[in-house]
């Protein structure tokens, strides 16, 4: 074997023994360190507001561990690490968790605290929540969108059935109501709630049901005192029952939609047309 033949070899197996470098994976870290805002539910911002900081028989502060499928004591103390009480060594300092305005800022050096509020507390998500700017900004384009849906939906919408809509909302007020006051009001409905406004567009008995109230309040159906029964004006006739326990428009609207009912829908639109 000649020498460069003999160097070739070598080369090769150096290169077969070199291990291969791996990438080391980056992962992230469980808790991110930074600065948190944790504000009350239903935008209440009383002077100071006070949550429990301990576990006591009159507020229960226990977080089950589905890893050891036990109970754990959660306490706020301020001179220990964990938020756990068995894992706190020696003498605890308890401190208070205390809402200024409706609102808590936990600084990223507390991350006991900020732990207990964000994983572990009791009333998270019942009487407070942790302030997260990207859901926020997520949460208000959604309802920006919600938004622009309904006020198209508002302008298009023929005034029978913005009067429908309206009569949810308003009631028997639509009646005194002229179409110019009907679509102005529909626009700020849309705008005030727009996914009850387009649930409202979405929902064919809302047609009906106003058909039947306009029905009722013309003479042309009768509904009796007791809500139970809706008979012709005219001649008294038993039009049908209403089921127990439900609304009694929502129930002819119903009714209407059945083979018998749609001949009596053309009868009542013919009438108050």
């Amino acid at each position: 074997m000649t020498k460069k033949k003999k160097e070739e070899v070598i080369e090769q197996l150096v290169a077969v023994a070199e291990p291969k470098k791996e990438t080391p994976k980056v992962t992230k870290p469980e808790w991110e360190v930074k600065n948190r805002t944790y504000l009350l539910r239903g935008n209440k911002t009383p002077l100071t507001l006070t949550i429990p900081g301990k576990h006591t028989r009159k507020h229960s502060l226990l977080w089950f561990d589905p890893k050891t499928q036990k109970q754990k004591e959660i306490r706020y103390a301020t001179n220990m690490s964990s938020p756990f009480a068995e894992e706190q060594k020696g003498e605890a300092t308890l401190g208070h968790i205390i809402f200024r305005d409706g609102r808590l800022d936990v600084p990223s050096k507390n991350i006991a605290l900020q732990k207990l509020l964000s994983l572990y507390h009791p009333l998270k998500d019942k009487m407070y929540y942790e302030f997260k700017p990207v859901k926020n900004a997520e949460d208000e384009l959604e309802n920006i969108e919600w938004e622009i849906d309904a006020l198209n939906a508002a302008r298009t919408i023929e005034i029978d059935q913005a009067e429908a809509i309206m009569r949810v909302e308003l009631g028997s007020k639509v009646n005194s109501m002229s179409s110019k006051e009907i679509k102005r009001d529909l626009l700020l409905f849309a705008k005030r709630n727009p996914n009850l406004f387009i649930e409202l567009v979405k929902d064919e008995n809302v047609m009906l049901r106003n058909l039947a109230i306009r029905a009722e309040e013309a003479g042309v159906i009768i509904l009796s005192q007791d809500q139970r029964t809706f008979t012709w004006g005219s001649n008294d006739r038993k039009l049908m029952n209403v089921p127990f326990d439900e609304n009694p428009y929502s129930a002819f609207a119903a009714f209407l939609k059945t083979d018998e009912g749609v001949e009596i829908y053309k009868s009542i639109d013919k009438k108050l047309n």
